[in-house]
């Protein structure tokens, strides 16, 4: 897409369009829209996220803040998507409606996307004073010197976000915007059609004129995202070996134990979820173990399955992207350019979500009861540690 001219004319509109000052909440609140309508976060990051990375460095904001702004967008939008995978997963694992699901988890993912915008305004108005003078001009015309700006280099996607709306797989959907990428350079920016297989082999390396512009259109193409590959199928395989050997489900399962209450079961929930995405480095696991090994404790609190759901997916999807060595963030990290480390202090949303599922917890609010359950009824028959010990 970058030899296409799609990134370098997104990044010169929206340098047009965007201040520092509102760049960061509006790149969450894009990110979440374009995430929940499309389901998938990882697609929203590869594409409408590369291009604010770009828009932020002309605008004079960190990388690591906008990276966190793509993801807490991202996430958001993708846990509140009845497309998304996680979503689907979540709830067929706990035996819930997709839209129970959905609708329970809706406040609190709002509570905490709207205190993660908050703090995004609050990072712009400190880095409206960081852009040079002339710096967006010059950034402009290192953009236009060596690409063809126009609209109609958007065709990738358009092509990637349409299929992705109608419901077409992702990775058949990546396909199709990589061949329209290809097809775009040849016919907008007159890249030999040999050169563009290349390119998506070996990535790009421009020439602007200007060093910054440069390096955030360098790609390394397939051979430079291999090693985001190989970590992640040596993460991958470790997963599986401790799945295979019983230990993630031993381990959930002895977490469970120490449950004896709405509070403790919710913190004992988001603790095996963190667990499966640090022990396993694969978010689908942080969400499978924890949602059928757990299930039967939240049926004798008498809770509604939705309270396991939205809790695996508060502590486990969100958080997948904190961890170094987990798939999510190995895409992530390498997508957007921006180290794990780097960007996890900014990326609100992530941290915010756990923080207000335990709140719910230690407070009851959101909590559903079975019909003809009542708060505290369930924490009795759980109080001895008879129960628990089978």
């Amino acid at each position: 897409w970058v030899a296409a001219g799609t990134i370098p004319s997104l990044m010169y509109y929206g340098l047009d369009l965007l201040t520092p000052t509102i760049f960061l909440p509006i790149t969450a609140v894009l990110a979440s829209i374009v995430t929940f309508a499309i389901g998938s976060s990882w697609t929203a990051a590869g594409t409408l996220g590369v291009s604010f990375i770009g828009i932020g460095a002309g605008l004079g904001i960190p990388a690591p803040m906008t990276a966190g702004a793509i993801l807490s967008g991202a996430y958001m939008g993708d846990k509140q998507s009845p497309l998304s995978d996680t979503t689907n997963l979540a709830a067929a694992v706990t035996n819930t409606d997709l839209f129970d699901h959905v609708n329970a988890m809706r406040d609190s993912s709002l509570v905490a996307f709207g205190i993660a915008v908050v703090l995004y305004a609050v990072l712009g108005v400190q880095a409206s004073g960081n852009i040079p003078v002339g710096r967006i001009t010059e950034i402009q015309g290192a953009l236009t010197g060596s690409y063809a700006i126009s609209a109609l280099t958007f065709a990738p996607l358009v092509v990637t976000f349409g299929l992705a709306l109608y419901g077409v797989p992702a990775l058949p959907t990546l396909g199709a915007g990589v061949f329209a990428g290809a097809l775009t350079s040849v016919v907008m920016q007159g890249t030999a059609f040999g050169a563009v297989w290349s390119i998506a082999q070996s990535g790009t390396s421009p020439s602007t004129g200007m060093e910054l512009v440069d390096g955030l259109l360098a790609s390394g193409g397939m051979i430079g995202g291999a090693w985001v590959v190989t970590i992640a199928i040596a993460a991958l395989s470790l997963g599986g070996m401790l799945e295979r050997a019983g230990i993630l489900a031993v381990l959930a399962h002895h977490l469970g134990r120490l449950s004896r209450g709405v509070a403790s079961l919710t913190g004992v929930t988001a603790v095996s979820a963190v667990s499966m995405n640090v022990l396993a480095a694969e978010q689908y696991i942080s969400i499978v173990v924890p949602g059928i090994t757990l299930r039967n404790l939240y049926e004798e609190q008498g809770l509604q399955s939705e309270n396991l759901s939205r809790a695996i997916e508060s502590a486990g999807t969100t958080t997948s992207a904190l961890i170094p060595w987990n798939s999510g963030a190995l895409f992530m990290a390498g997508t957007l350019g921006v180290g794990t480390l780097e960007y996890a202090p900014y990326y609100f949303f992530g941290l915010l979500s756990p923080l207000v599922l335990l709140l719910m917890g230690v407070t009851g609010w959101q909590i559903t009861y079975q019909p003809g359950e009542a708060p505290g009824d369930a924490g009795d028959r759980r109080g001895s540690p008879s129960s628990t010990d089978d």
